[in-house]
Formats: structure tokens, C-alpha cells, sequence
């Protein structure tokens, strides 16, 4: 480390997310370490001061914020390798893709990341999820970190296949054989969440297999048409999560709750077995903000904000070439499929969703900044290490402008961005790219 580099750094006058609340508190982190300190423990019992204190106006300090549902932007498409994918050069370019994805999307306040394969033959899957990976790094200068892959079908019902290929779409029936043969054996290890439908056959038994013999997978169920019972089931079975509720999935109806229903039922059966977490696409086009504030206050604790992000996020508007032949339409934050007008995922950023997700329910900033960080945390397996202001939690950190605008609506403005205890963007200071240092 650099002498001039300053080792230990306070945050002062600033709000910290505490329980429901947004407290005035100090933030001790380490750019050495790359972890949040304790700072009363810094003082009184070592006795050292901070190298750098910062005082940051009365703004708001979140954890970075966590997106598990996002297939790329900024140009970039994760489920698209250039060329035909057999040369060298093909996946040169796409791990440069990658790289340049990671500096960009750091710049919205999204530090750590599941990039999101929609379904893909298996040839795509091979050479797709070596690169998109846990990231395994904690250099901040690469921007955010990928905390493995998440892999949204080819497992998924072809009457809600949205806008996946249907042409692809299978089922798991020789249960951790078929996902093998699908993803590859050898890439199971980048894999960190999988989304199937779990009335498929095989699909439940390849759950329970899942959780037994890769522990480290979430499985989450979606693109459905799924009763309440066979819902049931596959949480029974291990699955711990729902993708993007409500959209592709049979809809609530008065005697068949469909998936939604797990939203509001305790497991006599098994009363040890929890309620799953649930994404929400809340960019104002996928849900109606009833919808929203429906599914947040029936089973608040388990609401994940998630973008659903295409390649044309952060792009002009316009129609744009996809895949064989395929157009997609982007206005604004919604983009359709030219063909049928069904909407291909969005190009909402995260902020956007908290503002609407906090407006929609009334549950103000500090639980709104739950569902885009300690929520998906805990989900994902990481709470403690991301997701949290606590000590020994990577000091993964947003820096936010939280300010009342007409109507009464909260805006949220990203200010400053850091990762593992070094300052990667600065809203003023740093509008054309990324740079590390204070």
C-alpha cells in the first residue's frame, strides 16, 4: 500500500440503516483490509485515530447494493458470446465485455452481482460460466463482483417462457444428470443460483439433489405455471426463492394460490422450512405498485429488488438486433419484443426500483435499502460478509443523496461508491470513469 494511501478511514456525520431507521452514527473501515472496523473499539482500546476522516454532510451510508437478476447492460449481453464462440478471440472479447459491465455497473451503487444467463444451449453454458463466476478478487479497481452466475432456465415451463427461446427450453428429468449434462459438471462451481419450474418432471427430485450434493446452490423457482401445492413441494424440497414474482407464473386465483401463496403460508407440516425470498421488478412496468405493496406486506423480510437488466440498459432508446433475427424495443425503462410486444427484461437501474419500491409501500429508505442489500445477502448466503454496515463485513459502501422531491416522492442519488475500503466512483469528481483513490 501506498504511503500516501490512508489506512484507516472514518465516515462522520452521516445516517447509517439500523433496523427500520436511518441513524446518525460513525463508519470506521479499513482500505488496507478491505472490512468495516470497530471504531469504538479503534479508540479506546488501541487508542489509534483515524488516518482520514470524512465528513459527509448529513448523507446517507448503505451497504452496496446486491442485484441477483441481471442479464447485462451498457451493451453488454451475458448470454451472448461474439462471433460463434469457437475461437479464442470470441472469448477474449466477451471477458473483456465482462470487465468493462463490472466498472460501469459499479457506478449505479450495485457492488457485488449474480449475472444472469437466460436459457442457452449447452455450448453457451461451457464457455459462458467459467468468466461469469464468483469474481474471487478483492481488487476494487475491477468494479463490481460477481458472486457466481445465476442460471435463469433452460429449465422453465414453455407456456411461460417469456421472452426465452422456446426451442431450448427442457426438462430435468434424470435430475442431476440432466443439469450436469446441461451446465457441464466441471461448471457447477460457478453457479451460485438456478431458476426452474418446479411442475417439470424431475424438477422436485432434482431440487433435493441439488441441496444435497452442491450446497452451495440456491435454488429458486419461476417462468411457472406451478400450483400452490407443487410450490409447496419444491420449497419443501429445498428451494428457498421465487424469480421475479408474479411475472411469467400463473397467476393468484381464489382456490389455487398458485406461487404467490407461499408468500402467506406457515408449513404445518414442516414449520422449520421458511417462507422464500421473492425478486420484485419494480421499474414501474413489469408490476402494478398494488402489486408490489401487496407482496411486501404480506412476507416483507423476504422482498429482493432485482433490475432484470438487458444489454440496452444505460442505451438510447430505439429498436436494437437480437438474437435470430429478433428485435427488441426499448422506451425509457421498458423493452419489448418487437414481434409480440412482450417486455425482454428492462433497463431500470437500481435506484429507480428503490425509489418506486419505497413511494409504492410506504416503507421508507432504511427498508427499502433492505431488499438491494441485506435481504439478497441473506438469500445468497453471503449476510455478514456483504449486505451489512457491521464490523468484519466487506466495506462495500454506498454513499446516498436521500432527498424529498415534489409529491413527496424520496429521490435517491448514488454520490460515492466504495469498494473493499477504496473509493471507486465519486459523482462529481469522477463523472467519465472509474478511478480508485480518495
Amino acid at each position: 500500500m501506498s504511503a500516501r494511501t490512508p489506512s484507516i478511514i472514518r465516515f462522520t456525520n452521516c445516517l447509517i440503516p439500523q433496523d427500520d431507521s436511518l441513524v446518525p452514527s460513525d463508519l470506521w473501515i479499513s482500505a488496507e483490509t478491505g472490512k468495516i472496523l470497530n471504531g469504538q473499539e479503534i479508540l479506546y482500546d488501541t487508542r489509534v485515530g483515524p488516518d482520514l476522516i470524512i465528513n459527509l454532510g448529513g448523507r446517507t451510508v448503505s451497504p452496496g447494493f446486491i442485484d441477483v437478476q441481471i442479464n447485462g447492460a451498457y451493451g453488454v449481453d451475458f448470454s451472448i458470446i461474439p462471433g460463434d464462440g469457437s475461437q479464442k478471440s470470441d472469448i477474449v472479447m466477451y471477458s473483456k465485455g465482462v470487465k468493462s459491465f463490472n466498472k460501469e455497473l459499479v457506478k449505479t451503487g450495485v457492488t457485488s452481482y449474480c449475472p444472469t444467463l437466460t436459457s442457452q444451449r449447452a455450448e453457451v453454458y461451457e464457455k459462458a460460466l467459467p468468466i461469469l463466476g464468483p469474481s474471487h478478487t478483492r481488487d476494487p479497481t475491477q468494479g463490481a463482483e460477481s458472486l457466481g452466475a445465476h442460471c435463469e432456465g433452460p429449465f422453465l415451463s414453455p407456456q411461460k417462457n417469456g421472452c426465452h427461446d422456446r426451442s431450448v427450453l427442457q426438462s430435468p428429468t434424470q435430475g442431476l444428470a440432466s443439469l450436469h449434462a446441461c451446465y457441464r459438471a466441471h461448471n457447477m462451481q460457478y453457479i451460485k443460483l438456478l431458476t426452474l419450474a418446479p411442475e417439470l418432471p424431475g424438477a422436485i427430485e432434482t431440487i433435493s439433489a441439488l441441496r444435497d450434493a452442491h450446497p452451495h446452490f440456491i435454488t429458486s423457482i419461476g417462468h411457472s405455471e406451478a400450483t400452490y401445492e407443487t410450490a409447496l413441494d419444491s420449497v419443501r424440497a429445498g428451494a428457498t426463492c421465487i424469480t421475479h414474482l408474479f411475472n411469467a407464473m400463473a397467476p393468484l386465483h381464489h382456490r389455487n394460490p398458485g406461487i404467490f401463496g407461499l408468500l402467506g403460508t406457515t408449513d404445518t407440516a414442516k414449520p422449520e422450512i421458511q417462507k422464500p425470498f421473492y425478486g420484485l421488478i419494480a421499474d414501474g412496468q413489469h408490476l402494478h405498485p398494488t402489486t408490489v405493496k401487496i407482496a411486501a406486506s404480506t412476507h416483507p423480510e423476504g422482498a429482493i429488488l432485482v433490475t432484470d437488466a438487458m444489454k440496452w440498459a444505460g442505451m438510447q432508446d430505439g429498436v436494437y438486433d437480437w438474437v435470430e433475427g429478433r428485435k427488441v424495443v426499448k422506451k425509457g425503462t421498458l423493452l419489448t419484443l418487437q414481434e409480440n410486444g412482450r417486455m425482454a427484461g428492462s433497463a431500470v437501474q437500481m435506484t429507480e426500483c428503490l425509489e418506486n419500491f419505497i413511494e409504492w409501500t410506504g416503507a421508507g429508505v432504511a427498508r427499502g435499502l433492505k431488499a438491494v442489500t441485506e435481504t439478497p445477502a441473506k438469500m445468497l448466503g453471503v449476510w455478514g460478509v456483504k449486505g451489512v454496515l457491521k464490523e468484519g463485513a466487506d466495506a462495500d459502501l454506498c454513499v446516498l443523496d436521500v432527498r424529498q422531491e415534489g409529491g413527496g416522492r424520496v429521490k435517491v442519488v448514488v454520490d460515492q461508491v466504495w469498494k473493499f475500503g477504496h473509493k471507486v466512483f465519486d459523482r462529481e469528481e469522477d463523472e467519465d470513469g472509474l478511478r480508485v483513490g480518495l
